[in-house]
């Protein structure tokens, strides 16, 4: 076990499974226990992702400001796209910070537990402290993201004011959502392990499927009911509200609010049940 990283806790919260780390406590509670390997993992994965990167941060940058070109030349200029009355790559810059943030929290996540399996088979921790740790490197990336998002909104004039103090809220709405879809593929990956190869292309679809680069204001009634079941409709339409001042997303909130604590709760379950069975299938 590495040094200094207490993952064990108290011997009596451990059954009969604890060889293969398993633990009587709720994911709340082994999490909490767990919280300097979640820390471990986290330093490790920003460790290997920026080595020998003479950039550095300019990476972080490159794919948002990117991606906010292509979608102003295609979806503003050709397409007509609405941005909600704020200026357009501003719109699409906060929903693709957003994306980013998740897309690379799940990317991670796919394969956490299959490339630490000495850890898993051999070392006896909480298992979902792996993929909430692949929640914590992508979070420095929205941190530098959001500086450029406010760089741009400074630029444009543009204030959200007192709904800013919303944005502690929107952050928690996010990283609750990237962590239901983490904890299925993390799970879902060690028996199956074609999912890490599905993933990528996966997210590709769905980020088009999620207002990244376009809104929601053009569905109405029952299409915007069935779109708002997207998890991710949320976190972006409530992003844009809290950090440019665009209008409030509605009764759609709650929906895409609600389906997303469903993948979050049958997440945990379903890692709680599969994480049984990983140091004999990974």
């Amino acid at each position: 076990m590495m040094a200094g990283v207490r993952v064990n806790g108290d011997p009596a919260t451990w059954n009969e499974n604890t060889s293969r780390g398993v633990s009587r406590e709720s994911p709340w509670t082994a999490l909490w226990r767990a919280r300097e390997l979640v820390g471990y993992f986290a330093l490790k994965d920003l460790r290997l992702r920026y080595r020998q990167a003479a950039l550095g941060v300019v990476w972080v940058l490159a794919q948002p400001i990117a991606s906010v070109t292509v979608f102003t030349l295609v979806f503003s200029r050709l397409a007509g796209v609405s941005s909600q009355g704020i200026p357009y790559p501003l719109f699409a810059l906060v929903g693709m910070v957003t994306w980013t943030y998740f897309s690379s929290t799940v990317v991670s996540a796919s394969t956490v537990l299959a490339s630490n399996v000495n850890l898993v088979t051999k070392v006896y921790f909480p298992r979902i402290a792996a993929p909430a740790s692949s929640l914590l490197p992508p979070g420095v990336d929205l941190g530098v993201s959001l500086l450029l998002v406010g760089v741009l909104a400074t630029y444009y004039g543009i204030f959200a004011g007192v709904r800013l103090l919303l944005v502690p809220a929107w952050l928690l709405m996010l990283v609750l959502t990237a962590a239901g879809v983490a904890l299925w593929v993390s799970a879902l990956n060690v028996r199956y392990r074609d999912v890490q190869h599905a993933v990528t292309p996966l997210l590709q679809l769905w980020l088009f499927a999620s207002p990244v680069a376009y809104g929601t204001g053009s569905l109405t009634g029952w299409q915007q009911a069935v779109y708002a079941l997207n998890p991710m409709v949320g976190p972006i339409e409530f992003g844009r509200f809290a950090l440019t001042g665009t209008p409030w997303p509605g009764w759609s909130l709650a929906v895409s609010a609600a389906s997303a604590a469903v993948v979050l709760v049958t997440g945990i379950r379903y890692f709680g049940r599969a994480q049984r069975s990983f140091a004999d299938v990974i």
